[in-house]
């Protein structure tokens, strides 16, 4: 059995997860869409945080392929995490670009955001020189997308409405 479908219960797993949690983060953002479309930060940073889990889920999904060879997985972890930090750096722009002064979190939120995404870069890179540890940084990635959605998403459902 190669390196990558060594992991193949952590990608179904992770596969069911993600897009459960991806489409509960979106139902329940339509619950207090009024208030969050308020804050262009706080919608970006929600798009952000879809985005991180639909890389997740492509992620698990690629490393489903049966025989996928570890550079092609690596080459597509690495397009499918330059898609996702396209939101990722639109939401941060947003962040610094905020003009409230009590907004002292700024850098950790875009940090909380950039996590999964530098995870998955890292990953990608790894699994296309070959490297298996490039997995283990992959799902460290999907744990973290999982986290940060999570943690947005209360924000967003939560924070928003005090």
């Amino acid at each position: 059995m190669d390196a990558i479908a060594q992991w193949s219960d952590f990608h179904v797993a992770m596969l069911g997860a993600t897009a459960a949690l991806a489409g509960l983060v979106i139902v329940a953002a339509s619950v207090n869409i009024a208030e969050i479309v308020k804050s262009a930060t706080l919608t970006s940073r929600l798009a952000a945080a879809i985005a991180a889990l639909v890389l997740a889920l492509v992620v698990s999904a690629i490393g489903l392929v049966p025989d996928v060879a570890p550079l092609w997985y690596g080459v597509a972890i690495l397009v499918a995490t330059a898609g996702a930090a396209i939101f990722q750096i639109h939401a941060t722009a947003l962040i610094f670009r905020d003009p409230a002064p009590e907004d002292r979190a700024r850098v950790l939120k875009a940090m909380l955001g950039f996590a999964p995404i530098l995870c998955y870069g890292v990953a990608g890179v790894t699994l296309a020189m070959g490297h298996p540890a490039g997995s283990v940084v992959a799902a460290a990635g999907a744990i973290l997308a999982i986290v940060s959605a999570i943690v947005v998403s209360w924000i967003a459902l939560v924070e928003v409405l005090r």
